[in-house]
């Protein structure tokens, strides 16, 4: 005896509305998951040839250097970048000198709970709209290969809570004056801010949420926890925001670093 045929799912089930055209709107549906793509893809190409060209990441005269190569450890990173050492020797160009960090913060990133939304409706437009049929006959969910992954997000963010002590201390040292001392300059706010953003969006993280009031059955007896839950659940609110505000931080900060260090432009200077 044959086993009984497996029905679709999704808009194609059988107890959906047969409805031969994809959607009835008369909307432009399409240009959320467009926008969506477009300002992705604007990232993914710059954040890749940024990391991978290795010229004017550092500015050894005030001690800027980029988000893309920090922390820099290898034999590879020009003199006065390694601001926690040198561990391993020369790399071959196709390893990025943040060898450390870019792998992570990219699990971190692709597996944030905002931006699955943003590339599952956007990229494989499922669905791209409400009232929008998308063109997949199968729904699995994250239960199996690659999407099964996704859980690993709680992983990847301790790990963005270290990166982001390691931006910090990279902004830190960048208040370095061009003849010693003291120093700040135009190009430090840009990096404080970026720096201050990539904590607002790390700690928006729905993992984060969970971290500090998780597992608690009475939040009367763990009031700082409690604190601490609502504080950051008033920030996730923000989640999306930051989420996209942080990769242009990041492009700015880079830009203008590269800017800098490759004398196309001067550092305006605010204190030596």
């Amino acid at each position: 005896m044959s086993a009984p045929a497996r029905s679709a799912t999704g808009v194609r089930s059988p107890t959906r509305a047969s409805i031969a055209a994809r959607t009835l709107r008369t909307d432009r549906w399409w240009r959320p998951p467009l926008l969506t793509t477009l300002g992705l893809a604007v990232f993914v190409v710059y954040a890749t040839v940024r990391s991978f060209v290795r010229t004017a990441y550092w500015v050894d005269e005030y001690h800027y250097l980029t988000p893309f190569y920090s922390p820099c450890v290898s034999a590879s990173c020009v003199p006065g970048s390694t601001h926690f050492g040198v561990w391993v020797g020369e790399l071959p160009m196709w390893v990025p000198l943040a060898f450390l960090s870019l792998p992570f913060l990219l699990g971190f990133r692709l597996t944030c709970y905002y931006y699955r939304k943003a590339y599952y409706r956007s990229i494989w437009l499922a669905p791209a709209a409400c009232a929008v049929a998308e063109p997949h006959t199968r729904y699995t969910g994250e239960t199996r290969l690659p999407l099964i992954l996704q859980n690993a997000h709680r992983w990847f963010f301790y790990v963005a809570l270290v990166v982001s002590a390691i931006n910090t201390y990279d902004a830190i040292l960048a208040f370095h004056g061009g003849t010693g001392g003291f120093g700040f300059g135009l190009g430090n706010v840009i990096i404080t801010v970026n720096v201050l953003l990539l904590w607002g969006y790390t700690a928006s993280c729905h993992s984060c949420r969970h971290a500090v009031g998780g597992r608690l059955k009475h939040f009367s007896a763990h009031p700082v926890r409690y604190r601490l839950w609502t504080w950051v659940s008033a920030l996730n609110t923000r989640h999306m925001q930051l989420a996209w505000t942080t990769l242009g931080t990041l492009m700015l900060t880079d830009f203008y670093i590269m800017l800098v260090a490759s004398g196309t432009i001067t550092d305006l200077r605010f204190v030596n």
